[in-house]
């Protein structure tokens, strides 16, 4: 299926007092069901509530509910750039993991400072045109991370995936997905593994529906499975996404992905991160420091409404874990591939140019 042809994830309807249209990622994959926000406060649900969720699709969707909070605030420039400044803060209160909501939320706070007009009007128009701008560039970065990472898989692969990394997740092609996709356009002949990824089975739930989406072959597994595959050599690498990455290489993304990093190198597979620029956090040097969001209990004791430990049991719910770059063959970027993983090639990669695939 061309991606014209699948339903986008995040799109913005109408002009400057348009409004931002998500799937909501909480009905799939029984159901495809639209949610309208008209206000900041929705966008701030449908983030906080995973209703949309990866770090890049959080961004985009950031920057368009600053944009609907700017609707609230036209009576001058002043008043419009203090609710943009609320606005950010109140949105960056949502997820604390997850630097593109922070980078996208800075550069709409940027472009209300450095309007030098004196138009109300004016200025919600750049707030709109930034915020798609960020949301273009993700669609371009999305393709760039995919011609770059599909060289890394040689026809016949077999990949194994962890949580959600497509269109879903970020723009179009998404990031670990855009690898897959992209290999299979050119095509290779690859099958990709699915962990289920608890507790709320992004895998099972997102990732199978856009790669079945795609026309690319999936199987679904258990996350406690990973090991086993891997033995069987079914699997040749290992591909996720990240939710930030420090200067070091150090990576957080979803729960279970650093026991991932751990069996690949027992089973000397390569592991493998897929992200955009705007994903590294340079002004954290190693991962311990990287704040790591705490989700409910229910989640886990309680998934999905059905209860499936004893009530008043003690939960440990963190949403993500951190990935020692040690673990990490390679970051895919639009940039380019960082092999080897440290803060040298990093910070080398990020300073130049982006290269031809």
């Amino acid at each position: 299926m061309s991606s014209q042809a699948r339903p986008l994830s995040i799109r913005w309807e109408g002009g400057v007092d348009g409004h931002l249209v998500l799937i909501d990622q909480t009905e799939l994959p029984a159901r495809l069901v639209y949610l309208e926000c008209r206000d900041v406060d929705l966008v701030w649900e449908a983030i906080r509530s995973l209703r949309v969720r990866g770090a890049p699709a959080i961004g985009i969707a950031a920057a368009y509910g600053v944009c609907l909070a700017a609707q609230t605030a036209q009576e001058n420039v002043a008043a419009m750039r203090e609710r943009v400044a609320q606005a950010s803060d109140y949105l960056a209160s949502s997820r604390p993991t997850a630097v593109n909501l922070f980078w996208a939320l800075g550069r709409l706070q940027r472009a209300a400072e450095e309007f030098r007009g004196d138009d109300a009007g004016q200025l919600q128009t750049a707030l709109l045109a930034e915020a798609r701008a960020v949301h273009d560039e993700d669609r371009a970065v999305c393709r760039a991370i995919g011609a770059h990472g599909a060289h890394l898989l040689v026809d016949g692969s077999g990949v194994l995936t962890h949580c959600n990394t497509g269109s879903l997740a970020a723009s179009e092609y998404g990031t670990a997905l855009s690898v897959f996709f992209t290999a299979h356009d050119q095509g290779k002949r690859i099958h990709v593994y699915v962990d289920e990824t608890r507790p709320l089975l992004q895998g099972s739930r997102l990732t199978c529906w856009e790669l079945m989406q795609h026309g690319v072959p999936a199987t679904l597994i258990c996350d406690s499975m990973a090991a086993l595959v891997m033995r069987q050599g079914r699997v040749d690498a290992v591909i996720t996404g990240a939710d930030r990455i420090v200067a070091n290489g150090d990576t957080a993304n979803k729960i279970g992905t650093y026991g991932l990093a751990l069996l690949a190198k027992a089973h000397e597979i390569p592991f493998y991160v897929a992200a955009p620029a705007s994903t590294f956090d340079l002004a954290i040097v190693k991962g311990d420091q990287i704040p790591i969001e705490q989700r409910a209990a229910e989640e886990v004791s309680a998934g999905f409404g059905r209860q499936t430990a004893p009530e008043g049991v003690n939960v440990y719910n963190p949403a993500f874990d951190v990935t020692p770059a040690a673990l990490i063959r390679a970051i895919i970027t639009e940039r380019g591939v960082i092999e080897p993983v440290s803060a040298e090639r990093i910070a080398a990669i990020l300073q130049a140019g982006e290269p031809k695939p």
